[in-house]
């Protein structure tokens, strides 16, 4: 039976796309602990299914400032990825790459930009990479698209985009260690519907 709407995922639905949430956190966690040059664990992410304005609420309300980074999917599967970071993540980033202390979101320069995007192309390579060895699909990603707003702001592309197919997001909750530091992140995903029948198709799951 193909998949109308978001709301219409079964439980079994949900634990393959919290499979595949489990296993690109762990890609995230080993791109990062490489990429830092230090130890870099996850605790167990929390995936689930929530409306957009749940996913707001989970950001720390539509006030909070985060900065948000959009990649759109191609290829064998088309949606959109949000990763979302607050100043804590980004700021231990800047330390511990740059030597830089106390990073302002509000006030990113060139080389501040830079590192970040590059860490939003690690994070949804990793997850994008966890769909492809889980299904065998092939999935391009596209260089992401930086900002710095509130929360509201930022989830506001997706919510008026895939409105069309539903209000809930794919929700995943990270929590990373690094060195002494517990650093939160979240990636919003938001695939087509069209895709998500693919997927399961491929994965043998009605």
């Amino acid at each position: 039976m193909a998949i109308c709407k978001i709301d219409d995922l079964s439980s079994m639905h949900l634990d393959v796309l919290k499979e595949i949430g489990n296993i690109g956190s762990g890609n995230a966690a080993t791109s990062l602990s490489e990429m830092l040059g230090i130890m870099v664990d996850i605790s167990v992410p929390n995936v689930k299914l929530l409306g957009f304005d749940e996913a707001v609420q989970f950001l720390g309300g539509p006030e909070q400032i985060a900065i948000g980074m959009l990649v759109r999917l191609s290829g064998d599967i088309s949606g959109m990825m949000l990763y979302v970071i607050q100043e804590s993540f980004a700021a231990n980033l800047a330390k511990a790459i740059m030597g830089k202390e106390n990073l302002s979101i509000m006030a990113l320069d060139e080389m501040d930009t830079s590192l970040i995007s590059e860490v939003g192309n690690i994070m949804s390579a990793s997850y994008v990479n966890a769909i492809s060895s889980l299904s065998g699909m092939f999935i391009d990603i596209s260089v992401p698209s930086l900002c710095v707003d509130m929360a509201g702001a930022i989830l506001s592309v997706p919510a008026i985009e895939f409105s069309r197919i539903g209000d809930k997001v794919l929700f995943i909750d990270d929590s990373f260690i690094m060195g002494d530091n517990e650093v939160r992140s979240n990636m919003i995903l938001v695939p087509e519907l069209d895709s998500l029948n693919k997927l399961f198709s491929v994965l043998g799951i009605q």
